[in-house]
């Protein structure tokens, strides 16, 4: 038997994106990466777990912040090539700028725009790291 893992078209670095919605409004809230044990581990916790490529370590996400992801449900596109989390964001933030989506600045007259408050201060979140 094939394990969904298997399934997975994962890069050369063994990663795949993963592509995070809010399940209930629909609102994308950040794209981070995943490797196997990433998924493995998300699915056995019911909890977005990632890989961080700039510390190569899994990075459950809100073990620092307490904005944890908890998995509503886990979707493979077509290609098989990236996922997608449904999750409930826990706390409602899941950008670590400290508003709810990492998607927060918005293209107007060819120059980003910040389109969204800040809800809480990231050194309340983070520590003064």
């Amino acid at each position: 038997m094939t394990s969904f893992l298997d399934q997975v078209q994962w890069n050369k670095d063994g990663l795949v994106p993963v592509i995070t919605q809010d399940a209930a409004s629909g609102r994308i809230l950040m794209l981070a990466w995943a490797n196997r044990e990433a998924l493995s581990v998300t699915i056995r916790e019911g909890r977005a777990v990632y890989w961080s490529r700039s510390r190569s370590a899994l990075w459950r996400k809100g073990e620092e912040s307490g904005n944890v992801q908890k998995i509503i449900d886990v979707f493979l596109d077509c290609d098989n090539d990236t996922l997608c989390y449904q999750v409930e964001q826990i706390g409602g933030i899941a950008c670590h700028t400290g508003r709810e989506s990492c998607f927060f600045q918005r293209l107007e007259d060819e120059s980003w725009q910040v389109n969204e408050p800040v809800l809480k201060d990231p050194a309340a979140m983070y520590g003064n790291n």
